[in-house]
């Protein structure tokens, strides 16, 4: 239908313009998203006249706009959990010394909401607020894949997997997958070994809302010889303690709104 497709596209538009903080060109912008430059441009510019973004004409970078800030803050009491996950985040981050995250599910995606530096010098930059991987490929969403009720998940891997292994390569193969997903229900977390960059590992514990389900994840991130196999246990315990803690004060009826 016409009109399915001119609202899928505004999305992907604007999902791509929030992964760039610092603006991008209708240009990359076309290039990211597989549109046409002129179609790129077009949905631009009737978004910037909504004031869903926002041009900045001098660097010619498009960036999102204040209309979105305003939803988002009405949005923000019934999906916006960061407040009751930054105790959750900084925690880890302070125990560990590892960069810590928030991720929230969103489809077949899942987005960072919120990271947290920790005191190692040495850091991994495979993620940030905004960004974005597909179920399966960092440790937030594998956590979240791991522990998706079985039909939804096969559904999931029928679908995407083969996308999954193309892009991602064949250690996101859906028997690859299989095999993590399984090592991850049996230890409670899940672990990146390197799959993203190279010598980049995470690991992720899902959180789940009040029906049971794993919609976010808190994850740690961090260079290879952080992740010994000696330490991953503990980092495991630490991330468990703190996804069951966010759970339990997300599953509270008394619970703080940000």
């Amino acid at each position: 239908m016409p009109g399915a497709q001119l609202v899928s596209r505004i999305g992907l538009v604007l999902r791509t313009v929030s992964e760039h903080p610092e603006g991008i060109s209708s240009t990359a912008l076309a290039h990211a998203t597989g549109l046409t430059r002129p179609t790129a441009h077009r949905l631009l510019a009737s978004l910037a006249a909504e004031g869903f973004v926002d041009h900045d004409r001098p660097a010619g970078r498009w960036l999102l706009g204040p209309e979105l800030y305003l939803l988002g803050s009405l949005a923000a009491d019934r999906y916006d959990i960061t407040a009751l996950a930054r105790e959750s985040v900084e925690l880890l981050a302070r125990e560990t010394g590892e960069s810590a995250f928030l991720s929230a599910r969103r489809g077949a995606e899942t987005v960072c909401l919120l990271r947290e530096e920790g005191s190692f010098p040495l850091r991994s930059f495979v993620l940030a607020e905004g960004v974005r991987f597909p179920l399966g490929v960092a440790s937030a969403g594998l956590a979240i894949l791991s522990y998706l009720p079985e039909e939804e998940a096969d559904a999931y891997l029928a679908e995407h997997a083969a996308g999954l292994e193309a892009r991602w390569g064949s250690a996101h193969a859906e028997p690859a997958l299989r095999e993590r997903m399984a090592t991850t229900r049996e230890t409670g977390y899940a672990v990146n070994p390197a799959l993203i960059l190279e010598g980049s590992w995470g690991m992720g514990a899902a959180v789940f809302d009040a029906a049971g389900r794993p919609a976010w994840a808190l994850s740690l991130t961090g260079v290879e010889s952080r992740y010994r196999a000696d330490r991953r246990p503990e980092l495991g315990r630490l991330l468990l303690a703190e996804a069951h803690a966010l759970t339990r004060r997300l599953a509270s009826p008394t619970r703080a709104r940000p």
